[in-house]
């Protein structure tokens, strides 16, 4: 498959749109207490963080992930220490930076910060999420069931999609892992991981046709 966004079939680039603002929480930004970075392949989770940090949205940020197959090669110190660099290099002092460097998948992101904030006398009541434009849903659902008293805001950079494809430079890898998390939207709520989340028709049929077309490789096995 192209790794270009231009060179995906017409119908391709409409389902993905349809999923891409379906796991956009469409929040409005406000303070909080704390911003929580995501580790991923993303390091624009990094750079907004740092942004919102000089907007005044929060006074401490956490960085939160080990390494997985998919960043490994990209963050090979680990994805939680490769975002702090980028944040400081933007001008975030290091004190305001605290680093989780263990987690390996989105509940862990949320009990090992849970678990690091409390460890330096942090209660916060309220917490920004920053994570990959469509790990937002997912991710909000997963904080909510595992720590349920924060307010809740998710915010990513702000890019239109082709921007956001082009700047992860691979079209395919982008489909893959938002069809990925598309499934864990119905899936995760019945392993406990998460609340659920409703998914409209529109958005179930465009998934379906997404997995038709061969984007499977970040599916779990049911």
């Amino acid at each position: 498959m192209p790794t270009d966004f231009s060179a995906l079939p017409e119908t391709v680039k409409s389902d993905l749109r349809i999923l891409w603002d379906y796991h956009d929480m469409h929040h409005e930004l406000r303070p909080c207490d704390v911003g929580v970075g995501l580790g991923s392949h993303d390091i624009g989770v990094a750079v907004f963080t740092a942004e919102l940090y000089h907007r005044g949205m929060f006074p401490r940020i956490v960085f939160s992930g080990a390494n997985a197959p998919t960043t490994i090669d990209r963050f090979p110190r680990g994805e939680a220490v490769h975002y702090r660099e980028e944040a400081m290099r933007l001008g975030v002092p290091s004190e305001a930076i605290l680093v989780e460097p263990n987690a390996t998948n989105t509940g862990e992101n949320v009990t090992f910060t849970r678990r690091l904030l409390v460890e330096k006398g942090l209660h916060p009541a309220s917490i920004m999420l920053i994570t990959r434009p469509y790990q937002q849903r997912r991710a909000y659902a997963t904080l909510k069931k595992l720590w349920p008293e924060p307010y809740v805001i998710c915010a990513s950079r702000p890019l239109p999609l082709e921007e956001y494809v082009a700047s992860i430079g691979d079209a395919t890898r982008v489909l893959n892992m938002i069809v990925g998390d598309t499934q864990r939207i119905t899936e995760y709520p019945k392993r406990g991981f998460a609340i659920p989340q409703e998914m409209p028709d529109e958005v179930e049929a465009a998934y379906r046709r997404l997995v038709d077309a061969g984007f499977t490789s970040r599916l779990l096995p049911v």
